[in-house]
């Protein structure tokens, strides 16, 4: 069975936001290995989520895992997002669709923003 991974992040208004939520769906389709792997936008940015999906099935998934790009558990993660997914089963009665966690709390997350710390302490001398 063919499965996709749909990162689903909120959309900005800033282009440059929008790519780099694309470069790591490069990142994470290199690391898993997954041939599917797309990004769509909650809000201000295309693809949206219905369209993420339609672009799922046109590659030939057959069952996709839609992965919140959030940090926090906030409306969008707890309503919006599983919303969506009801839509799209509707369109897509066959398909298989399951929402993954959003990021929330890691010790990775943590781990990136102690070397972002590090990296400023060092830019501005402050050792």
């Amino acid at each position: 069975m063919k499965t996709a991974i749909l990162i689903m992040a909120h959309g900005s208004r800033i282009a440059e936001a929008n790519d780099a939520a694309r470069e790591v769906a490069k990142m994470v389709k290199d690391i898993t290995g997954f041939d599917i792997v797309e990004v769509s936008f909650r809000e201000l940015h295309e693809p949206n989520i219905q369209s993420g999906i339609d672009i799922c099935v046109v590659k030939g998934a057959e069952r996709i895992l839609l992965m919140p790009y959030f940090l926090f558990l906030g409306a969008h993660v707890l309503h919006d997002l599983p919303e969506e997914i009801e839509e799209a089963k509707k369109r897509y009665p066959g398909l298989i669709m399951e929402m993954g966690a959003h990021l929330g709390i890691h010790r990775k997350l943590a781990e990136i923003e102690a070397e972002r710390i590090n990296e400023a302490v060092e830019r501005l001398g402050w050792q």
